[in-house]
């Protein structure tokens, strides 16, 4: 808990679903329904993301431990505990989940017109399971969490997505759960030689080398698709496609982030020495799929799809980062995260509003939407620029320092990931060339109405962090550094100390 004694964290995660219960006590005609359910769920949304701001001022930022720390018993017999707390590694993704979150209920006002409650009850949900994956401190905690999320996010894309949307969800569902039943396997090998499923308690248990690369391995086959890695990323691009709007958002903006956090928060910190000793192997994947998936973006006509490819070349920069083991790529990786989160969720954003008037995201459809629309192609230009790490946009500065950590361990690793840089230039100025300039394709696209208020307010909060982290991310950087220099600090040690005994 804080300095208070408040218990900051569970009323953050747990208040969605106060919402939630709200809205089941709505009764009338189904316009009345509708109208109640959206304005509960942005209201509770609203409400959680204004508390969540107390860990954005009262985090010590010059501490590496866990903040706001919660526990009750919860198994004793068993060593399972309800524990929840942040670090500098998770403090600002509660944020981000809570900031995303009422962005993606307005985003979905006109545009979700059937079964309205459920799908506002869905979002809650999906946000009470996100916020408690970043805070959980005991394993079994986490994993409800991290496998929870699946549910309401299979029912997002199931039921208010596209035409594919059921052989989508499938995918999606069965792709990141088969990897997750390894996990659970290896979170109970660790409780069988700890005796515990206190994360920071495990931290303190030295598991050998052997059981280490298994467990890394396992850990591996859910994160991995989670992040997604090549080659088991397919599952995304029909995900993104089929998801409405706000699905997309969401799940680009903090979904994508689950897997990179695992590796950070169990991977490094557990299995420092089997990280190490696959960390050529991540490598080698991560600049494949920053190179494969950006040549794959350039070849695509939907605007989804091709901004979903290029999010998995975004976390191979992640990934890369990551597993540099220095302190500037894995900032870097952290960095990387929050900015994708931020843009590629405004760029989903901004597809969803020429969707939602011309229901089609098919490239070659559009033209000269920037004689149509000035203010929509001003915000869509901000963007894809932040998206193609134009310095003083919020793109630059992670993959900045991942590549100057990744220069650190190999050049050659360093020029892969540049390479995605150059790439990503590629596509997204083709993208936005498509659809901004040239001639209008269409004479039915001149009757294309630009931004409304609630657009503006949509795009508002993002155009500004988008800025802000570009031109102060100190500010930003400021929140993990001490955790950071910790986690470094300690892989160093431990490796260190694993050499040193492998040479007796």
């Amino acid at each position: 808990m804080n300095a208070a004694g408040f218990p900051i964290l569970s009323l953050v995660t747990f208040l969605p679903l106060l919402g939630v219960l709200v809205i089941l006590t709505v009764r009338g005609e189904e316009a009345v329904v509708a109208s109640n359910a959206r304005w509960t769920a942005l209201w509770t949304s609203l409400v959680t993301f204004a508390l969540s701001l107390v860990l954005w001022f009262q985090f010590d930022r010059n501490s590496p431990d866990f903040q706001f720390v919660e526990r009750l018993e919860w198994l004793p017999d068993y060593g399972v505990s309800y524990m929840m707390g942040v670090d500098g590694v998770s403090v600002l993704f509660v944020l981000l989940s809570t900031a995303l979150t009422p962005l993606c209920i307005l985003a979905s006002w006109e545009s979700v017109q059937n079964r309205v409650r459920e799908y506002m009850i869905a979002f809650l949900v999906l946000e009470t399971m996100m916020v408690g994956m970043f805070c959980a401190l005991d394993f079994m905690l986490f994993y409800i969490f991290f496998e929870a999320v699946l549910i309401p996010m299979f029912l997002i894309i199931g039921v208010w997505g596209g035409a594919r949307r059921v052989y989508a969800a499938y995918k999606f569902f069965l792709y990141t759960f088969l990897g997750s039943v390894l996990m659970l396997l290896a979170i109970i090998a660790i409780w069988y030689q700890s005796g515990t499923t206190s994360i920071p308690e495990i931290y303190e248990f030295d598991i050998p080398f052997a059981m280490q690369v298994w467990i890394f391995l396992a850990f591996f086959a859910s994160f991995a698709v989670k992040v997604p890695m090549w080659p088991v990323h397919t599952w995304l691009p029909d995900a993104h496609v089929e998801a409405p709007t706000a699905g997309s958002v969401i799940l680009a903006g903090v979904l994508l982030k689950m897997g990179a956090y695992g590796f950070l928060r169990f991977s490094l910190p557990m299995l420092p020495d089997a990280s190490q000793y696959f960390a050529p192997m991540i490598y080698v994947l991560s600049v494949v799929a920053v190179v494969y998936t950006s040549l794959v973006a350039l070849a695509q006509q939907d605007m989804k799809k091709l901004i979903a490819y290029s999010s998995v070349a975004h976390m191979g920069i992640v990934t890369l980062g990551i597993f540099t083991f220095n302190q500037q790529g894995i900032e870097g990786a952290l960095f990387t995260m929050l900015a994708h989160g931020v843009v590629s969720g405004a760029l989903f954003l901004c597809v969803g509003v020429l969707y939602d008037r011309e229901h089609t995201r098919e490239i070659a459809r559009y033209g000269g939407v920037a004689k149509i629309m000035p203010a929509y192609a001003l915000v869509f230009m901000l963007f894809t620029m932040a998206s193609v790490a134009l310095p003083g946009t919020a793109g630059f500065p992670g993959e900045f320092l991942v590549i100057v950590g990744a220069w650190a361990v190999n050049p050659w690793v360093a020029l892969g990931a540049a390479t995605g840089m150059v790439l990503g230039a590629c596509y997204m100025l083709r993208l936005y060339r498509g659809v901004a300039f040239g001639r209008i394709t269409r004479e039915d696209l001149k009757r294309l109405l630009d931004l409304s208020p609630r657009e503006y307010t949509t795009f508002a909060p993002l155009i500004v962090l988008t800025l802000w982290m570009g031109v102060y991310p100190q500010s930003f950087l400021s929140f993990f550094s001490a955790t950071v220099a910790q986690m470094v600090a300690q892989h160093q040690a431990a490796i260190s100390a694993a050499s040193r005994f492998a040479g007796l």
